[in-house]
């Protein structure tokens, strides 16, 4: 291989693609929005439920129950109905997404120390929303029934209520359960997707489709000259994608790396190898721009989105889809993030997965050459 060949196949490229403001645009501003849209729109959290309320007991301590949910930071008590019809209303029309029904005997039941039941309705059409909400509600109503328990039998002069068994729960490595530390790591997989599969998808047919090809087939130039030149510009703007993601998920989103940085660019580096070559080898074999994009984006960008684990928990899925996802190097890529960016944890650990990366970016190489032909067909 002559380096001086590769560099000009490098400079010819990059001027290119400085030239040509729409890929530019494709891969530094596409990939922010991306960190943007996906950072602040995508959310896992329960936040600010907008709930309606059906008070048939009206009594103080139906209001005390209820101030739970007002004080919740997982809901918002909207308004006050009389009535089935009216919260059905508000659920049919979106206005709200949980309601309430106290029922009318619910202070003296409280009382009385007897059991009774609070109805709590979700709206089903947003099932994991709903289902969350359901959750939340039915942990207030159990934070209030210890409290009116260990009021009762103070009042009977026991002391205060002792449970035989109290549960203390704590999650490491993302003590607040915030989404955002969980979803960071997995955009900039997404990112490096977006960058590297689908522009390099149009690079080889481009030069097919306007002509230019053969002037290179008539110069001393080689095909692996000629491949590698065309991803080292893209490779650098990878890099300075995934640095741009994480000064954003810093600075932003406040999301920070507990691990090794250079090993976070490191294996970052590697997908990014891939998942280049992935692109390149779509654009030697199909020699169209359009066609190799749309390709890119169903055989790239949709399985990283949908099963990798990015959003959806692999565990969740159907056992076939989770046999499929073990050929999708963004899994093992994602795994490798978290394991950075939550864990602080390092090759000692996660080397079966950076193992995969290597294997996915060397089959990704020899696809690309064993696919290119230097010559007119």
């Amino acid at each position: 291989m002559n380096f001086q060949r590769l560099a000009a196949v490098s400079r010819k490229e990059t001027l290119h693609l400085l030239r040509d403001w729409r890929s530019l645009t494709l891969a530094l501003a596409i990939p922010l929005l991306l960190i943007l849209l996906y950072g602040y729109a995508l959310t896992l959290d329960l936040r600010n439920v907008p709930t309606v309320v059906w008070d048939q007991s009206r009594s103080p301590e139906s209001r005390e129950l209820l101030s739970l949910f007002h004080s919740s930071p997982y809901f918002t008590v909207l308004a006050y109905r009389d009535g089935y019809p009216e919260l059905q209303y508000d659920l049919d029309r979106g206005r709200a997404m949980v309601a309430i029904v106290v029922p009318g005997d619910f202070a003296a039941k409280v009382n009385a120390a007897k059991p009774v039941k609070i109805q709590i309705i979700g709206d089903g059409s947003d099932a994991n929303t709903s289902r969350l909400a359901l959750n939340y509600a039915t942990s207030i109503g159990g934070i209030y029934a210890r409290a009116v328990g260990s009021e009762q039998l103070q009042l009977q002069g026991k002391g205060e209520l002792k449970q035989p068994v109290e549960l203390e729960p704590r999650a490491w490595y993302n003590p607040g359960l915030r989404s955002q530390n969980v979803l960071i790591p997995g955009i900039i997989a997404l990112v490096m997707i977006v960058v590297a599969a689908l522009l390099t998808s149009t690079t080889i047919a481009k030069e097919w489709e306007t002509g230019t090809m053969e002037q290179l087939i008539s110069t001393p130039l080689r095909g692996p000259e000629l491949i590698f030149g065309k991803v080292i510009p893209y490779f650098v703007i990878g890099i300075i994608d995934v640095a741009l993601a994480v000064l954003m998920g810093s600075y932003i989103f406040d999301v920070r790396i507990v691990g090794n940085t250079a090993l976070l660019f490191a294996m970052s580096s590697l997908f990014l190898t891939g998942a280049l070559f992935f692109g390149l080898t779509l654009s030697i074999k199909l020699k169209s721009q359009v066609l190799a994009n749309q390709l890119a984006i169903i055989a790239g960008f949709l399985p990283t989105l949908l099963l990798s684990g990015f959003v959806f928990a692999i565990e969740n899925m159907p056992l076939p889809l989770q046999f499929l996802t073990y050929i999708v190097p963004a899994r093992y890529f994602i795994a490798i993030l978290r394991g950075i960016y939550l864990k602080g944890i390092g090759l000692e650990i996660l080397w079966l997965n950076a193992l995969f990366l290597a294997i996915y970016a060397l089959i990704m190489m020899v696809a690309a050459h064993k696919k290119f032909s230097f010559k007119l067909e």
